[in-house]
């Protein structure tokens, strides 16, 4: 049985902890997309440095329509935030690659994650802050983060917590329903987390705790994709000499 409140007051003190000993008076920085990761990440943080050491960052490339739902979470946490849209970051860079080079799909796509982190760092480290990691495991286990994108940060409350724990983790800290319950999207493609993934996350993270699973077809996705991905999870492999 998972207990929320107290994986959320663990958490909360493990937060404390980090930034006692990682940065003691600095700042959390969080990338506030309004969905349910950026917005739990936020009130944890809240509620183990204080508001005020809190900063959000809303990061649309151009319009987005779902804007008002980060809006929402830093005016219901009362916290500082920022507005950088990164529209003309992506297409400067995108209109700076060579003619001779067409940067494939993937690339396109992942651009714009890598750029916001980029953003959150130059918040960051001109506000003395450490910058959070919202991804969950359930996106990490499937590989669905972009790797020095939105896979990036300094410290990470959510990495080992499944979408549904995440969740009862808001519902325990009283965020709003419709940001606990808003459908994942990345804000980027137009299109859901399960739409892109081609399952639930229901579906995998039942799978994740207790290896469950009915469509045979699917298992093999997930555990293909899990595979595939595992290298985005370890730190750089790195050569080392013997000397």
């Amino acid at each position: 049985m998972f207990d929320a409140e107290k994986v959320k007051n663990d958490c909360v003190e493990w937060i404390r902890d980090f930034f006692e000993k990682n940065g003691s008076g600095c700042n959390a920085v969080v990338g506030i997309s309004g969905g349910k990761d950026s917005s739990v990440t936020a009130a944890l943080c809240v509620e183990a440095l204080g508001r005020d050491r809190v900063i959000g960052v809303l990061m649309p490339c151009g319009e987005q329509s779902d804007i008002d739902c980060s809006q929402k979470l830093v005016d219901f946490l009362g916290i500082k935030s920022f507005t950088v849209n990164i529209f003309d970051a992506v297409n400067g860079l995108k209109n700076s690659i060579p003619g001779e080079l067409s940067l494939s799909t993937q690339a396109n796509t992942n651009l714009p994650p890598r750029i916001r982190m980029s953003t959150l760092y130059a918040v960051s480290q001109s506000l003395n802050g450490r910058v959070a990691n919202t991804c969950n495991l359930s996106e990490d286990w499937v590989g669905y983060a972009t790797r020095y994108g939105d896979g990036a940060g300094d410290f990470s409350p959510l990495s080992n917590l499944t979408v549904a724990e995440v969740k009862e983790i808001g519902r325990v800290l009283n965020l709003p329903s419709d940001l606990v319950d808003k459908t994942p999207i990345d804000g980027l493609c137009g299109k859901t987390d399960e739409d892109n993934l081609g399952f639930t996350y229901a579906v995998l993270d039942k799978y994740i705790r207790t290896g469950e699973i009915d469509d045979e077809e699917v298992k093999e996705k997930i555990d293909k994709m899990h595979k595939n991905n595992l290298f985005k999870l370890l730190p750089m492999p790195a050569f080392k000499p013997e000397i």
